[in-house]
């Protein structure tokens, strides 16, 4: 490079690093760990997390990344995700050499090894703990999701070497009893621990775990853990002052249980409760006790009844957030009783209740004016004045959510858009009473809206995209299923939307080539895209988005007969930053298979 290198000569290693701390991406930072030596050794100083997949020979991966990157904070191993080498093997030279060999005879090994030894080889092992444990010792939040091949002897690494750990993420392993023992013997500082799907914990393990880590523990999730019951609950409730946040998914779990947390956590915020054996005695406890309350979800609730939501409104003053999935019991004297005691309230979702109705709804909107996001999922019995209400009453209303609730149609869309005119996003799904008229409405009034999603609405067509073209500027838009949409309709988009992220027009039988034009001059920004069902789009329409979209990640274009491998091919050449193709099998030639067949994904492999 000529002249002179004026940014190394005068910024301190200090000043870079503060910026690199700022770089959100990781391909911004990759990028900058190119320009010199000097930036390559500082952004290695810098990295704090690591997001990496237990497959591909993890443990020996992880010792490479422990010698580039010393100061990492969080590591995240997810066994669902692969793992990608960060440099071509042939290109590696130094202090890593040894370990890149490794990689490849290893990789030698399983090609030539027992189908058995292939698959326990892609998975993380209690050496790669080990490894974690002994390059990462600042190590503070560590996740690992379903690895299933790890047990106590890696975790108990972790415990002793990692002193600082606060967050410990075990969801589907099988750690067993010693390892939240050694957990408990040594993490001091744990405060966030998510035991979701880990079948060989007992009570044992758990209380030990508790006994010594108790006194930080903030946050805990339990799930389909069979042998862990209400005793543990118990030292819960004896030991974890501190507790802020539990969730409970579990048949083995009753009401002592539950009393035993809310008697013994004064400041408990959050509570998730899925547990059939629970019932209303438990409840009026959280009432009772529970005063910081602020968040609360019921999930499949069979034998809950009004008197349940009756205490919470009456303790819970603090309460914002309110999720009741399938509690079928429920009523609106119960929500009127939240509604009333607990007028703070900004988030309701209401799920399955089917004796929740319009009153119900009636009730928030007048004592619940901050409001700011409703999720209504098929409730057949609220209709279009209890909306209504919502838009008289709740101004600051900036997400609604409506599916299959059949008695809401335009009506209750126009008094929303009129009176909650901060609405940012609209998601409606299968309300067949919604028409273009509600969201002409919407396209008229709610000017911040960059959220639409109108899926399988039959009466939404052009003529209310045009007014949401005109009135809104959208990011993320789903009509999909929508069948009286057409070119004109989201040609209204693409002109009047310029910052388009996401769009998913699958379904759209007489969407054709002329949108796709439109979109590829209008919307540079677009970055996903689903044409999925859309017979009249061709390789034409689809090369302009191609051409034109430089930042497309990802195309869905299944079953859209008049896209042949030639359009699939100008996609995959065109996009530089493409990332996921979903197409038929038999449209992807030999030679883009070759090129990119990472990131084409087959819905049939037999069409």
């Amino acid at each position: 490079m000529r002249g002179r290198d004026w940014i190394n000569q005068i910024l301190p290693d200090e000043l870079i690093l503060d910026i690199f701390r700022h770089l959100e991406s990781k391909s911004s930072r990759d990028a900058c760990a190119l320009v010199c030596k000097r930036w390559l050794r500082l952004e290695r100083l810098s990295r704090l997390t690591l997001r990496i997949g237990a497959s591909g020979c993890p443990d020996v991966f992880i010792k490479l990344l422990a010698r580039r990157f010393v100061n990492v904070r969080n590591v995240f191993v997810d066994e669902r995700l692969s793992i990608s080498l960060p440099v071509p093997l042939g290109r590696r030279r130094g202090a890593d050499h040894s370990v890149i060999s490794a990689l490849k005879i290893h990789s030698l090994a399983e090609t030539n090894g027992s189908e058995d030894n292939e698959t326990e080889s892609y998975c993380l092992s209690d050496a790669g703990l080990a490894a974690v444990a002994a390059g990462f010792s600042k190590l503070e939040k560590l996740s690992l999701i379903w690895c299933s091949n790890v047990t106590h002897v890696g975790l108990r690494s972790i415990a002793e070497k990692c002193i600082f750990l606060k967050s410990l993420d075990l969801q589907g392993c099988y750690v067993g009893d010693q390892g939240l023992a050694a957990v408990g013997e040594f993490s001091k500082q744990l405060e966030d621990l998510n035991l979701r799907f880990c079948e060989g914990l007992t009570d044992a393990g758990f209380i030990k775990l508790v006994d010594g880590s108790g006194k930080t523990l903030k946050s805990i999730s339990l799930a389909a853990c069979a042998k862990v019951t209400d005793t543990s609950l118990e030292a819960v409730g004896s030991h974890c002052r501190s507790l802020e946040s539990l969730s409970l998914d579990s048949e083995c779990i009753h009401d002592k249980g539950v009393l035993a947390v809310a008697q013994g956590c004064p400041q408990l915020k959050v509570l998730k409760l899925q547990c059939v054996n629970v019932t209303d005695g438990a409840l009026q406890g959280v009432g009772t006790c529970c005063l910081s309350l602020e968040l609360l979800a019921l999930y499949s609730f069979q034998i809950f009844t009004d008197k349940s939501l009756c205490a919470i409104g009456k303790g819970c003053k603090r309460l914002k957030s309110l999720t009741l999935n399938d509690c079928t019991f429920l009523s609106d004297k119960g929500l009127e009783a939240v509604a009333v005691g607990c007028t703070g309230l900004t988030h309701l979702e209401v799920n399955g209740c089917h004796n929740i109705g319009t009153y119900g709804l009636e009730s928030i909107a007048r004592s619940c004016t901050h409001l700011s996001e409703l999720a209504l999922l098929y409730c057949q019995r609220i209709g279009n004045f209890a909306l209504s209400e919502i838009g008289k009453g709740c101004k600051f209303l900036q997400a609604l959510h409506l599916v299959d609730c059949a008695s809401i149609g335009d009506e209750a869309i126009c008094s929303i858009a009129r009176g909650c005119c901060n609405l940012k996003r609209l998601h409606i799904r299968r309300c067949y009473e919604v028409g273009n008229k509600g969201i002409i409405a919407v396209g008229e009034n709610c000017k911040f809206l960059t959220d639409l999603s109108l899926r399988f609405c039959d009466r939404v067509g052009d003529e209310a995209l045009v007014a949401i073209g005109e009135g809104c500027s959208l990011h993320h838009l789903n009509v999909s299923g929508c069948h009286q949409i057409g070119d004109a309709g989201i040609i209204a988009i693409a002109r009047g939307c310029p910052e388009l992220s996401y769009l998913d027009v699958s379904v759209l039988q007489d969407l054709g080539d002329m949108a796709m034009v439109e979109l590829g001059e209008g919307c540079p920004l677009l970055r996903d895209i689903v044409l999925s069902h859309c017979r009249q789009i061709t390789d034409v329409g689809l090369s302009y988005i191609a051409n034109r979209c430089t930042l497309l990640e990802t195309s869905h274009m299944v079953y859209c007969p008049g896209i042949t491998a030639a359009g699939v091919a100008t996609m995959i050449t065109s996009c530089t930053n493409i990332k996921k193709v979903l197409v038929e099998k038999w449209k992807v030639s030999p030679r883009t298979k070759r090129r990119a067949g990472s990131i084409i994904s087959y819905l049939c492999v037999d069409l």
